[in-house]
This record gives C-alpha cells, sequence and structure tokens, in this order.
C-alpha cells in the first residue's frame, strides 16, 4: 500500500512532515543457524528478492494479533504491489497468521527482534525466500510527544508496521486506515528492496536525499523521506485534506531504474 495531482500530492507530503521512518541495517551475524538468512543487514537479499535468479518464489508472511488486522484493502494493494516488482516464475505465496497480542509494548526494536524470533514460522528454504511482516499491537519506544514512528524495516526481510498507531491517528476511519497502512507497507518493503542506496549501490545514487540518508529527494515518490511521517499537530489537518483524494503514492522513475538493475520488473 497512486498518484496525485501535483498541489494535492505536494500538500500531502507537506503535511506528512515528521512520521519516523526507521531502518536498522546492522547484520546479525549468526553461525550454523538455519534461520541466518533471514537475519542479515537490511537491503541485502534486495537482488534475490526482486530477481529469479537463485530464488524462483517468495513467501510472504503478515502476522496480526485480532484486533490488530490490516485491512483487506490494504492486504490487497501489497499484493499488487509486490507482483508488479518482482521477478518469482514460481509464483508469489501470501500467508496470514493471527497471534496472540504481544505484552509490553511500547517495543523497542530489539523488543521487535524477540517477537519475530518467537512466533516467525516461514524462512528462505530452497528455491523459496521468505519476508516477515509483524502488525504491531504496540507502539515504538521512538516515538515522541511531536513524532510518531509508523514502520520499520530491519533485517534483510523483515519490517514492523505499528498498526496500533496507525489505528489511533486515523481515528477509525477505515479508508484513511487502509491508505497509510499500504503508504507503510510500500515505503518499508521499498527499503527491504535496497532503496533508497541503503547499500551504496544504487545505480541512480544521486537521487538520494544527503539530508536524509536513505530517501529520495522527489517529493512525489514513495521512498520521500516524508511519505511516512507525520507530526501530532498536523495530523487532523492532514485528515482532512486527504479525503479530497486518497492513493497511495509510487515509486518515482529513478528508484524504478535502482529495482530493476537489481533483477526487478
Amino acid at each position: 500500500m497512486r498518484s496525485f495531482s501535483i498541489q494535492i500530492f505536494l500538500l500531502f507530503f507537506v503535511l506528512l512532515t515528521t512520521f519516523s521512518c526507521k531502518e536498522d541495517d546492522d547484520e546479525e551475524i549468526i553461525i550454523n543457524d538455519p534461520k541466518a538468512e533471514n537475519r542479515k543487514g537490511l537491503g541485502t537479499s534486495s537482488e534475490d528478492i526482486l530477481s529469479s535468479d537463485i530464488y524462483k518464489s517468495l513467501t510472504v508472511e503478515l502476522v496480526y494479533s485480532e484486533v490488530y488486522k490490516p485491512t483487506q484493502e490494504s492486504l490487497d494493494n501489497f499484493k499488487a504491489f509486490i507482483l508488479e516488482r518482482v521477478n518469482k516464475p514460481s509464483g508469489i505465496n501470501f500467508v496470514e497468521r493471527q497471534i496472540a497480542v504481544q505484552p509490553n509494548d511500547p517495543f523497542d526494536i530489539d523488543e521487535i527482534r524477540e517477537i519475530e524470533d518467537r512466533v516467525r514460522t516461514r524462512y528462505t528454504e530452497g528455491n523459496d525466500i521468505a519476508i516477515y511482516v509483524f502488525f504491531s499491537n504496540g507502539s515504538s519506544t521512538n516515538d515522541t510527544p511531536t513524532r510518531v514512528t509508523l514502520g520499520t524495516a530491519y533485517r534483510n526481510t523483515s519490517v514492523v508496521i505499528y498498526e496500533r498507531t496507525l489505528q489511533v491517528i486515523t481515528e477509525g476511519d477505515p479508508v484513511l486506515l487502509s491508505l497509510i497502512e499500504s503508504t507503510t507497507l510500500h515505503h518499508e518493503f521499498g527499503h527491504i528492496l535496497g532503496l533508497t542506496n541503503i547499500l551504496d549501490d544504487d545505480i541512480h545514487n544521486q537521487h538520494e536525499d544527503i539530508n536524509n540518508a536513505n530517501h529520495c529527494f522527489v517529493e512525489d515518490c514513495l521512498m520521500y523521506f516524508e511519505a511516512t511521517n507525520v507530526t501530532r499537530s498536523s495530523i487532523t489537518t492532514m485528515m482532512n485534506n486527504l479525503r479530497s483524494r486518497m492513493e497511495v503514492p509510487v515509486f518515482d522513475p529513478l528508484c524504478i531504474g535502482d529495482l530493476q538493475a537489481k533483477g526487478g520488473k
């Protein structure tokens, strides 16, 4: 989880001013661990996910508790978004799993990793590469009185979406919730795919925002740093304006070029 008119799109991104998109790219070195292929640094599996050179299929495991299941529209958008960009001749398998509410929120990134280690069931094996997405029942410890975290891409195949935070800021509006869910999902998956220039290997590395590392400086791009950022004070204004036309941002041509250079569509 799509293009705005220039005026509305700029307004959308101006209002989305301090959502925190966090990436954790510290690679974990684990010896003789069958799960080690899914415990590497952020961006290191971008080519494996995008291309069919090694892995012919992709499994996406979507994990959530009962109350914090994402909207069906967001899940459908996410599936279409992945299918549009990855080359997997043997197909893409989406697995949804409901788990118990996880205790001790808000969560720091180490706790998010611990939750994954407990509940994740799909790992890269054979010709199939696996991705894990957790829709959290708690918020992030990175939140401040003026800033909230919507999602974090961490490890090479792992994403957390702070679903409770998304539900709170959209105040029960299912249409707005789907928009924010989709935008956050797609943006964080973009980081899993190595955008923007996470490993300093993008062919269009000049479009990385020098003031906001690993994000695109093109304002209407999905990977623009404000695509998943909003101040608490601007939430009401943002939601009122989004009601006029609500579509999820897309990759700009430079980001698409980077993905295609790594074997994507």
